[in-house]
């Protein structure tokens, strides 16, 4: 095969612990205090969307895209993990959600048959260090990799490298920065358990990456930079990211660049061949039901399926799957959902030269 194919998606975000909401405009608010039970938020998705099934295979969530991603049948299957997985209670102070799932529930994840989760990201110590180390724990005896988040640093900043066909790897490293909302306290240090936080997107910290990709980097190998960064809403991206993520590939750290923190998708760029993902956008959340003040529909999402060259790592095609949250379960976009996103990809992403094609089974094939 000369090919390598990664089903790639942005924040999967599985269960909430204390928020603050509104319900959606139009249906009566019923929450304008603290939420401490996920069933409540089931409660207002039924008031958009109609009744939610219970009790439900753990595969519910996935719906249409498990069909989706199985025809493309991807050697890898990344995710962004925005969440803890604990029965913690200690959850971080002075911070106004907090993101919990039960451990008992790690099969919502391997239904999906998710190889690797980036955790460098601003919900993963939402349930304090004893929370992350059940994390780390539970992802690990699931068979799942896990990246970005260790007992000290050079747990956080060492790769998941994840065997490929033809003997090779991907090295799959994984850095939050400071402007997506991480603690700095949470940085992970030689004695304290944290995640891989990057100070700044500037050209000292492009070097450390380069520097600790080239620590580990093996002939024949190929990168994956998973960065969690930036604000949540907003399609125009940052200059500062564009250059960073350009510096990493003129470094030769990385073949692919995984953006995420918008919760929605944000433009993409090929540079010098190399794929830049800069925000994947949430893959499965639990807003539905919940206002929103942003001109974005947050339940329009997207599957990503990257095939990149295994001798060179550069892109040779891109296909994107548009997909919706209905009743917490992907399904199909509904037209005026692909308008949304097909809108986003084409007049945002001709400012990268980039745009989409639709297919005949009605995905999109990026054109650059």
């Amino acid at each position: 095969m000369d090919t390598l194919t990664l089903w790639l998606a942005g924040d999967v975000m599985t269960g909430r612990g204390v928020d603050q909401i509104q319900a959606h405009p139009g249906a009566p608010v019923l929450y304008e205090s603290w939420v401490r039970d996920a069933r409540d938020y089931v409660r207002l998705a039924e008031r958009v969307n109609g009744r939610v099934p219970a009790p439900v295979a753990p595969d519910y969530i996935w719906g249409d895209a498990l069909a989706e991603i199985e025809r493309r049948q991807p050697e890898l299957r990344l995710v962004n993990l925005e969440t803890a997985i604990t029965t913690s209670d200690e959850h971080w102070p002075n911070k106004g959600i907090h993101y919990r799932m039960h451990p008992a529930n790690i099969d919502c994840l391997t239904a999906a048959r998710i190889d690797c989760c980036a955790l460098a990201n601003n919900h993963v110590l939402d349930w304090g260090r004893t929370g992350l180390d059940e994390t780390l724990q539970t992802l690990q005896r699931a068979g799942i990799h896990s990246v970005g988040a260790g007992r000290h640093t050079e747990a956080a900043c060492a790769p998941a490298a994840l065997p490929i066909a033809g003997g090779a790897r991907l090295l799959v490293f994984s850095w939050a920065s400071p402007d997506s909302g991480v603690p700095s306290a949470w940085a992970a240090t030689p004695e304290r358990a944290g995640v891989a936080l990057l100070p700044d997107l500037t050209e000292t910290s492009a070097q450390q990456i380069a520097t600790a990709v080239a620590g580990h980097r093996q002939p024949g190998d190929l990168v994956m930079v998973s960065l969690h960064w930036g604000g949540n809403w907003g399609a125009e991206v940052p200059q500062l990211q564009r250059r960073f993520a350009q510096r990493l590939i003129d470094l030769g750290a990385a073949d692919l660049v995984h953006g995420h923190s918008s919760h929605h998708p944000r433009p993409v760029e090929v540079y010098r061949g190399r794929l830049i993902l800069y925000g994947c956008g949430d893959l499965i959340n639990d807003y539905e039901g919940i206002a929103s003040q942003e001109t974005f529909d947050p339940s329009a999402v997207c599957l990503y399926f990257a095939q990149l060259s295994r001798e060179t790592g550069a892109l040779t095609r891109l296909e994107i799957v548009p997909m919706q949250l209905r009743r917490l379960r992907l399904t199909h976009a509904k037209p005026a959902a692909r308008r949304s996103l097909q809108s986003l990809f084409d007049t945002e992403g001709r400012h990268f030269n980039t745009g989409i094609q639709t297919q005949e089974d009605g995905s999109w094939r990026l054109h650059w």
